[in-house]
Parts: structure tokens; C-alpha cells; sequence
């Protein structure tokens, strides 16, 4: 329990992991004053207007999901500008999970049910960075400088050290990303209730969002047990950096303009970058361009997709791989 406490007093206390708390402050505070200064609580003539808007394109969907309707039974003949899916049912309003509503014809104001994901999902990458940088910095500093001999004159036992390094780091940065995102969410829900419109909140807008903020927080903790095993296994801080800029330059753009002039067949589906989307929004979908070639005839869908499941078990065997290389590492390497 000593040793818990003090590297949590040794990680609160560092210099870098201090500044990017500030930086986080800083962002947040310039994305709320930016929200606040572009919205206004709209007008009864703004409201009126937008839901008619709202209602006259609900019935263009109609009239066009009608219409799809009787052309394929044969009863209007289509002219060239009629969108014919292979479904109606693909166009058809009341199957949509969202129709337009007053909120999407407003100009100048927030709402809050509109804008909540777009801006969770900014903060979870800006924690998942954070994260990382801090993890790699938090070992790969002690490794540089000797502090962690130093702490091992006074914890012997390597295994106990590596695990309460890795435990502290996971909790505190678990800590500070569940309050910085509730308290990013509530400032907003706040601009909305005083400055602009909260929308429509429903269960499942609520049960969407929890969903996304759960799965942020999970992506956070990857993102820091990531940093901290690269970082031991290169014996410092830059080593996690220049792994990851190699891996960007190298894999996610080299190697993905290679895939395009060699035509493989889905190349998203060997990027880290697909498996951490599918994982964060639940579900991402992909076009294969190769899928259909000059020999299909007809409808040829050459869309996939990659799921959550896929996302979670590709990042649990990345970050499991990496974590158990640093602990054999760390117990067996010479650290002075």
C-alpha cells in the first residue's frame, strides 16, 4: 500500500504530467468559451421556421420512399433523376433511425443532443493521447534517470514494482479521464440549457452515449498500458514516440498506398487505426474497391464492415502481447 501511495505521489508530481493536465484545462476551456460565443437561445420565429423545414423534408422522404414504391410495382415509369436502392425499404422514413428534426435547420445555435458525441469523441482522443504520452513518460523517465534502481533498493521484488507502476498509472489516468469527461459533458448539457437547445433526450440517447464514454475509457486505458510497454521495452520515453510515428509513416500510410496500387482485396482490415474506429463508434463500414470488378454485373455491394468485438479483441491481444514483453523484460534486464 506504501508503494501504491507513493507512486502515486511521484506521478502527480511530475513536471509533464502536470502540463498536459494543463493543456487539457486549456482545450477545454477554449472549446466551451468557442461553443458559448457562436450560440443563442433561438428565437420563436427561428423554432417555427426550422420545424416546418424539419416537416417538409420528412414529407420529400415520404414522397420518395412512396413513389420508390410504385416503381418497382410497376405502376409509375422512373424518369433519369429517380434514386432507385435495390430495398425501398432503405429510403423509407419510418424505418430511418433518425429523421430530421427543428435542431438540423437552426443556424448559430447549440444543442446539446446534436453535439455530444462528435465532441465526446474529441475528448477521448485527446485523453487516449494523453495517456500514452504520459504512461511512456512516466516509466521511460525512471528507466533513463535510474530512478527505478533507485526504488528497487528499497522494493527489491521487480514484479511488485512493474505491476504497482502499471496499476497506479491505469487508475490514475482512469481517475482523471471519468471526471474530465463528466464534467466536460455537464458544461456542455449547461451552454445547451442557458445559451441553445438540449434536444431530445431519450433513453437512447443517454444509453448511445454511456455506450461510447464506457468504450472511450476502456480505449484510454489501451492507449496508456501501450505507452508504458513500449516505453519499457525501449528503455525510454522517445522510444514509445518513435514507435508510433514509425508505425504511422511506415504501415498506416505506406503501406496503405501499396495495398491501393497492388489492389488487395479490404485493406482497412490490416490497419490498427480501423480496429481502434470500430471499436470507439461500435461499428465502422469499409469500401472494397476491388470487390467489384470489370466481370459483376448488376447490384455488387463491395462494402464491409468491422465490428466492436473485432476492435476489443484485436487491442486486448496487441496490448496484452506488449504488456507481458515489458514484465519478462523488465524482471530479467540489467537497469543501471
Amino acid at each position: 500500500m506504501n508503494l501504491v501511495r507513493a507512486e502515486l505521489e511521484r506521478l502527480a508530481a511530475r513536471r509533464f504530467v502536470q502540463l498536459m493536465v494543463v493543456l487539457l484545462v486549456v482545450a477545454f476551456a477554449v472549446t466551451v468559451v468557442t461553443t458559448l460565443g457562436g450560440s443563442h437561445r433561438p428565437t420563436e420565429a427561428e423554432l417555427i421556421r426550422a420545424q416546418s423545414q424539419a416537416a417538409q423534408e420528412v414529407q420529400r422522404l415520404e414522397l420518395a420512399h412512396n413513389r420508390c414504391v410504385q416503381i418497382k410495382a410497376g405502376t409509375v415509369t422512373p424518369v433519369e433523376n429517380d434514386y432507385l436502392p435495390r430495398d425501398c425499404a432503405q429510403i423509407d422514413p419510418a424505418r430511418s433511425e433518425q429523421l430530421p428534426t427543428a435542431s438540423d435547420y437552426l443556424s448559430g445555435v447549440f444543442v446539446f443532443a446534436k453535439e455530444a458525441g462528435p465532441l465526446l469523441y474529441f475528448l477521448i482522443a485527446f485523453l487516449a493521447l494523453f495517456g500514452f504520452l504520459v504512461g511512456a513518460s512516466y516509466i521511460g523517465a525512471d528507466l533513463n534517470s535510474g530512478g527505478v534502481v533507485n526504488l528497487l533498493l528499497w522494493r527489491p521484488r521487480r514484479p511488485t514494482v512493474f505491476v504497482a507502476k502499471l496499476g497506479t498509472l491505469l487508475g490514475g489516468v482512469l481517475a482523471l479521464s471519468a471526471l474530465a469527461s463528466v464534467a466536460y459533458l455537464g458544461a456542455f448539457w449547461l451552454i445547451g440549457q442557458a445559451s441553445g437547445l438540449t434536444g431530445r433526450l431519450s433513453g437512447e440517447f443517454w444509453a448511445s452515449l454511456g455506450a461510447v464514454w464506457a468504450r472511450g475509457l476502456v480505449l484510454v486505458l489501451f492507449a496508456a498500458a501501450l505507452g508504458f510497454a513500449v516505453a519499457t521495452l525501449g528503455r525510454h520515453t522517445s522510444a514509445a514516440l518513435g514507435t508510433v510515428a514509425a508505425y504511422l509513416v511506415v504501415w498506416e500510410l505506406g503501406a496503405r498506398l501499396v495495398f491501393q496500387i497492388l489492389q488487395v482485396a479490404r485493406p482497412d482490415r490490416f490497419m490498427l487505426s480501423s480496429y481502434l474506429g470500430a471499436w470507439l463508434t461500435g461499428e465502422v463500414r469499409f469500401w472494397d474497391g476491388t470487390a467489384c470488378g470489370s466481370g459483376i454485373s448488376g447490384f455488387c455491394d463491395g462494402s464491409y464492415t468491422l465490428g466492436w468485438a473485432a476492435g476489443l479483441v484485436v487491442l486486448v491481444v496487441l496490448t496484452g502481447a506488449l504488456v507481458a514483453a515489458a514484465f519478462a523484460v523488465f524482471r530479467r534486464r540489467d537497469l543501471i
